[in-house]
């Protein structure tokens, strides 16, 4: 018969730990089939196998695998390249190359100033700086002119200024409806008379206010550069016709100044006028001794150099009319020259745009490379002119 103990609480707390000690080892001893075994703890994972085009140093579960490149993998494509979007309000820009053309208008006129037609593009040679320019466009201008008469107005020598100014009604009544001109009188300043117009009668009216000149200073040089900077600003071909004694007297600039401007102002010729031919041999008829008449004379030799220089340099032409029934005719050949007269444009082979001068020779020849010959109607031979600007200065880089 069993009998029962009673066991403190204490040691009822001890037997219950060592029931779960001994519970907790039968839970962690292995299963039979686990005995059998040789690795009593977790079984570890299989290494990787890799493939055979597999290089590489060895890790430790196996190499490390970096597949070889072949050689037919093409590479990737570029990306595809897109045009930005323009934004909105902004406008378009394009880069301009300016390709040098010089423009250089020649007249060919006989002794007796009668132009020469009939010329053709082969006729025509044209040299810068001696070399030969190859003429990419070549025609016969009879295109509307825009010409300013530039008029001396003193008191100095007046009875000759007086018959020039009548004259000059002659090349105002040759204008064309398309025609622009401008009146300017000068003395001790330039005065602009009318501003262009294409209406004749303010051409006569202008001309009509010059009786009485009021001083006899002429300052030629500063009158020139000014109407000369004016007419820069203004398309196309222009023409100054000149009527003065060519005398100056006081001028802020000096001649070299004028004549770098002349240099520099592009399609612009120059006509002048020379009245101071007539003044001497009216002097030499009067038998002129008077104090100061020699240095007077001397001026106008001077101022006669001075006027032929501004007609070369610009491919116009220089008149000295000895007695005043020649300026009408005078003013007709004039009107005749700028009406008709050959255009010829090239690309220079020195295209440079640094500023220079450039010199030019226009010369004229034959189909088979000779002299040209130019005859009448009567088969006589007739000697001729080849008027063209002497040079002309290239644009600088900046421009």
């Amino acid at each position: 018969m069993w009998s029962m103990k009673i066991i403190p609480m204490a040691g009822r707390s001890l037997l219950n730990s060592f029931v779960l000690l001994v519970l907790g080892g039968l839970l962690a001893l292995p299963s039979a089939a686990q005995s059998q075994g040789s690795a009593p703890s977790s079984t570890p994972k299989p290494q990787a196998q890799a493939p055979a085009e597999a290089g590489g140093p060895e890790g430790d579960v196996g190499p490390i695998i970096l597949p070889k490149k072949k050689e037919d993998d093409a590479p990737p494509p570029p990306p595809a390249r897109t045009t930005p979007k323009q934004p909105e309000g902004m406008p378009d820009f394009s880069i301009r190359v300016d390709v040098p053309v010089v423009n250089v208008p020649v007249t060919v006129v006989t002794k007796d100033g009668q132009f020469i037609p009939g010329l053709k593009k082969e006729n025509f040679k044209i040299f810068e700086d001696g070399q030969p320019q190859q003429i990419s466009n070549f025609g016969v201008s009879e295109a509307p002119i825009t010409a300013v008469l530039l008029v001396e107005f003193a008191s100095t020598a007046y009875r000759f200024m007086y018959d020039a100014l009548n004259a000059s009604y002659t090349f105002a009544s040759t204008l064309k409806p398309q025609d622009w001109i401008a009146v300017v009188s000068y003395d001790m300043r330039s005065h602009i008379i009318t501003d262009f117009t294409q209406d004749k009668r303010e051409v006569y009216a202008a001309l009509g206010q010059l009786r009485i000149p009021g001083f006899s200073e002429t300052n030629l040089f500063d009158a020139l550069y000014d109407t000369l900077d004016r007419l820069d600003r203004i398309e196309g071909r222009k023409y100054v016709i000149l009527i003065a004694s060519g005398r100056d007297t006081f001028s802020k600039l000096t001649f070299d100044k004028m004549l770098k401007k002349v240099r520099e102002t592009p399609n612009v010729q120059i006509y002048t006028i020379s009245t101071g031919e007539a003044f001497r041999m009216w002097l030499d008829s009067v038998g002129g001794s008077y104090f100061g008449v020699q240095q007077y004379l001397l001026d106008l030799m001077q101022a006669d150099n001075e006027m032929n220089a501004y007609a070369k340099l610009t491919g116009g032409r220089w008149y000295k009319p000895r007695f005043e029934g020649e300026l009408p005719e005078i003013f007709r050949d004039i009107a005749s020259n700028i009406r008709n007269e050959y255009t010829i444009a090239y690309h220079p082979t020195n295209a440079k745009l640094d500023g220079t001068y450039r010199k030019l020779k226009v010369e004229l020849t034959a189909p088979d490379g000779g002299p040209l010959k130019v005859r009448d109607q009567k088969g006589h031979d007739l000697k001729f002119m080849v008027i063209a600007r002497e040079g002309y200065t290239a644009k600088h880089q900046v421009e």
